[in-house]
């Protein structure tokens, strides 16, 4: 049988309400495993690996992303795939980050969870459990049907990077703006082979390295110098993400790209990146993006917030060269953004 490790870390999937507080709490995989007994009927060889205590996602961070990785790798050669249960409110994060660290992945990595605790009746933590599993065993001619980072979410399934949180209520609570899903969940799971990144012929490497000094600037209209001073001045900041209008805009008001060039002085590596879900990032298109390529900004294309300041962190962990992290952000490498002109 397919041997499938499940590495739960805690989330709403694990959660049951507790009549004597009358709030949501944290459960051990025994417990999903005692509401969900369709488990054993799948005919997958599965294991656990749980986090005790289980965490909150909200309480991801770096170090837990590489704590992930090292179980992944130290596993890797025994099991034919792996199914991470999250909490959704930072999968996405945690999904891209492990698509950067886990370089030569052969093996689908598919991370779910759920918007209702597995405890409640209209929970859709079962459908989304299960069919993690079964794309998580499938094969075709051998080889793995997604050897990729995934995120399976209410019939979906996404490419770990691509893939953004964008509602708290609906059972469909992700989506991909910018690039189609993998598969998608009905009578059959149909999947999406050309949208599929192809299995390397290599071993895998992990990298295990991230950097967190990086920050966030979101521009609106109104920002003041004294507000994005105070972002510039950040203490070891090595990084910095422009989240801007539209295509890549940003204000030409001298002050701000004054500020700008000192951060570039600094040796600071600003990404710009489009408040918008959906479109990409076109430096030069217009004259109040043409500023920001003066000053050293490099485009962050069509990543989503989630891919690339995950992105960032991992580049400049590796100990590279500022001109080689420059090349590599705007460079696709786990296909995480598209190329202008490209096709897919």
């Amino acid at each position: 049988m397919t041997k499938i490790l499940i590495i739960y870390t805690g989330g709403t999937v694990g959660m049951i309400y507790d009549e004597k507080t009358a709030a949501l709490r944290p459960i051990g995989f025994n417990e999903i495993r005692n509401n969900l007994p369709e488990l054993y009927r799948m005919g997958i060889d599965f294991y656990v690996y749980a986090f005790n205590p289980p965490m909150d996602s909200s309480d991801m961070q770096p170090d837990i992303w590489s704590e992930l990785a090292s179980i992944i790798e130290d596993r890797y050669d025994r099991y034919d795939g792996f199914v991470i249960l999250h909490g959704s409110d930072t999968m996405a994060f945690t999904a891209s980050a492990l698509s950067y660290m886990l370089e030569n992945l052969s093996k689908p990595v598919i991370l779910t969870g759920s918007q209702l605790p597995i405890g409640k009746i209209r929970t859709d933590a079962k459908e989304n459990i299960i069919t993690a599993m079964e794309i998580a065993s499938t094969k075709s001619n051998g080889h793995c049907m997604v050897p990729e980072v995934c995120i399976y979410f209410d019939f979906m399934l996404f490419r770990g990077n691509r893939a953004k949180k964008y509602n708290a209520e609906k059972f469909e609570a992700f989506y991909s703006m910018n690039y189609p899903a993998l598969a998608e969940a009905g009578i059959d799971i149909k999947y999406k082979n050309q949208y599929v990144l192809p299995a390397p012929d290599k071993g895998l490497v992990v990298h295990k390295n991230m950097d967190p000094n990086i920050g966030v600037l979101k521009i609106f209209p109104g920002i003041t110098r004294r507000a994005v001073e105070a972002i510039i001045n950040t203490p070891g900041m090595r990084g910095l993400l422009l989240e801007t209008f539209g295509s890549g805009n940003a204000t030409t008001q001298s002050w701000f790209t004054d500020c700008l060039q000192k951060a570039t002085d600094k040796g600071i590596i600003m990404v710009d990146i489009t408040q918008c879900d959906g479109g990409s990032v076109e430096l030069g298109k217009y004259e109040t993006s043409q500023q920001l390529q003066k000053v050293g900004v490099i485009s962050g294309h069509d990543m989503t917030f989630e891919a690339t300041t995950t992105k960032l962190m991992f580049l400049l962990g590796q100990d590279l060269p500022p001109a080689e992290i420059k090349r590599l952000i705007e460079t696709p490498m786990r296909g995480e953004l598209t190329l202008p002109d490209a096709e897919f």
